[in-house]
């Protein structure tokens, strides 16, 4: 069997005026489907080796219970028969019901009665015939319909209209087309080059290689617009306020870090469970980093071995292989620490700092409505002389305070590089609920010290994931919603400026 771009193309190379009639009868009498048919002639059309003409063809198709009634015979004298059969002491509607079915019952029964074949006994309530036998118009209609091919013409409008009426029959529209040669015809498509390639030029048959048309009046592609994230606006304007503050931005493009800055020059023990593979993803080639500062690596090692500063440290071998293995950083503090180191042992002695950076970390996390194993980390930092709590938490309520965040509340809490250290807590109004929205502290002598920082200077930090006061400022109560393969786009195309102008009408909003 030919294909059906072969089929027609051949059909209309018989003589000049050659057409193919209907594309719908054409595809029947060869055994093709009529929608490959009709594609193969739009791509033929396409190219101008042929011409269509729409062609719009009505008809009707007998539903299913139309079939039944072809086939047995209609409701109504389904039920006359019945009646018949059971004489003159008629039929019981259940009996009726079993005698035919209950659907067929039904509609027979009423139509029995208006067309006045059956009546019903008072006294017994049975229906009983009163004709022997009636003509079965609705099958005989059915049968001329399915004679002509559902030709509309085969009955009168009277009879189209009764059928419909019972929903024994649905008029359908088949669009086919007429196929003529086009002014390109040949018997045979020779397929038009779209480009001009290197082999083209190379052999030389460019010179003889047909080309498709360029159009250049047509447009191209519509191309939408960027959108910023939700994450992105807070970012931005978080690295604004923080600038607003006296803050320097530090660079973190770098997200794997070495266990040796990213824990131990923080005073965090090599045994910290946050050390676990569950808790941290490590990486498996380089599994290890190239070298860190060794006289501060030394440093660190006494500090965690022995202690310093008043303190005795952890008292264990501290290992280099544990210290050098690499991993996704879990915090941006791992910068931080580098920037302080930095700042220990410039050239000129130490001056004080402000220090703030907004990237990505990574946590080995479960995930529910606030947690996920990526997000986004803000952090700050103050290194100056004699600084103190208050100091910190004057810091962290001016911060909150900018972005419109004034319920806030501080919980003690426990970190190994800081001390005192607290939790950051913010109201959300729409999960009703005290969230944790950051964790702040003032670092251990333990970590400054190794550094070089002179004895009486402090450093205050705090730091919040970016996600959590994004959902605060955008009403989202699932994190999911915000960051991932879940986030709706329309979101990110729909979501609002950020601008956070101080915290009095957004208090008012919460309340």
């Amino acid at each position: 069997m030919s294909d059906p771009e072969s089929a027609i193309l051949s059909a209309l190379s018989a003589e000049e005026g050659s057409t193919i009639a209907d594309t719908y009868a054409f595809a029947a009498s060869h055994n093709f489907d009529h929608n490959q048919v009709v594609g193969v002639s739009k791509s033929l059309e396409g190219d101008a080796y042929v011409t269509l003409k729409e062609l719009s063809t009505q008809f009707f198709i007998l539903q299913k219970e139309a079939n039944d009634i072809s086939t047995n015979g209609s409701q109504e004298v389904r039920v006359l028969n019945a009646l018949v059969k059971a004489g003159d002491a008629g039929l019981s509607i259940p009996a009726l019901q079993q005698e035919v079915g209950k659907d067929i019952s039904k509609i027979g029964m009423g139509n029995c009665l208006k067309n006045k074949w059956a009546k019903k006994d008072k006294a017994s309530g049975n229906l009983i015939a009163v004709v022997s036998e009636a003509k079965d118009d609705v099958r005989e209609q059915l049968a001329a319909l399915q004679a002509a091919n559902g030709d509309p013409k085969a009955l009168d409008d009277k009879a189209v209209q009764a059928l419909k009426r019972r929903k024994l029959i649905s008029l359908v529209t088949r669009k086919s087309y007429t196929v003529s040669r086009g002014p390109d015809y040949k018997p045979k498509r020779v397929k038009k080059a779209a480009d001009l390639t290197k082999e083209m030029l190379d052999s030389g048959s460019y010179k003889t290689t047909t080309f498709k048309e360029y159009n250049f009046q047509t447009l191209g592609e519509s191309v939408g617009g960027g959108y910023l994230h939700p994450l992105l606006k807070v970012r931005a304007e978080f690295r604004k306020i923080l600038m607003q503050m006296g803050f320097e931005e530090m660079p973190t493009s770098k997200w794997v870090e070495s266990s040796f800055w990213n824990f131990d020059s923080l005073f965090q023990p090599q045994s910290h469970p946050a050390r676990d593979a569950h808790d941290t993803f490590f990486i498996k080639e380089p599994a290890a980093t190239v070298s860190v500062p060794e006289d501060y690596y030394e440093r660190v090692k006494t500090m965690h071995e022995s202690g310093g500063s008043g303190s005795i440290g952890y008292r264990y071998d501290f290992k280099r292989e544990e210290a050098f293995k690499n991993l996704l950083r879990t915090h941006t503090t791992a910068i931080s620490s580098q920037m302080l180191y930095k700042l220990a042992n410039q050239e000129g002695g130490f001056q004080p700092a402000r220090y703030f950076s907004i990237d990505r970390v990574f946590r080995n996390e479960t995930m529910d409505a606030t947690h996920l194993c990526e997000f986004h980390q803000v952090e700050g930092l103050v290194a100056d002389y004699d600084l103190s709590l208050g100091d910190l938490i004057g810091t962290i309520e001016t911060f909150f305070k900018k972005i419109g965040i004034t319920k806030l509340r501080f919980k003690p809490a426990f970190n190994p590089y800081t001390e005192p250290s607290m939790e950051i807590f913010g109201y959300h109004p729409d999960l009703k609920k005290w969230t944790e929205i950051g964790n702040s502290g003032m670092f251990r002598p333990e970590m400054l010290a190794p550094m070089g920082l002179p004895e009486n200077v402090r450093v205050i930090a705090w730091g919040l994931s970016l996600e959590r006061p994004t959902m605060i400022k955008y009403r989202i109560d699932n994190i999911r919603n915000l960051f991932g393969h879940k986030v709706d786009l329309a979101m990110t195309r729909n979501a609002p400026i950020c601008r956070f102008e101080g915290g009095e009408e957004e208090e008012k909003q919460q309340q």
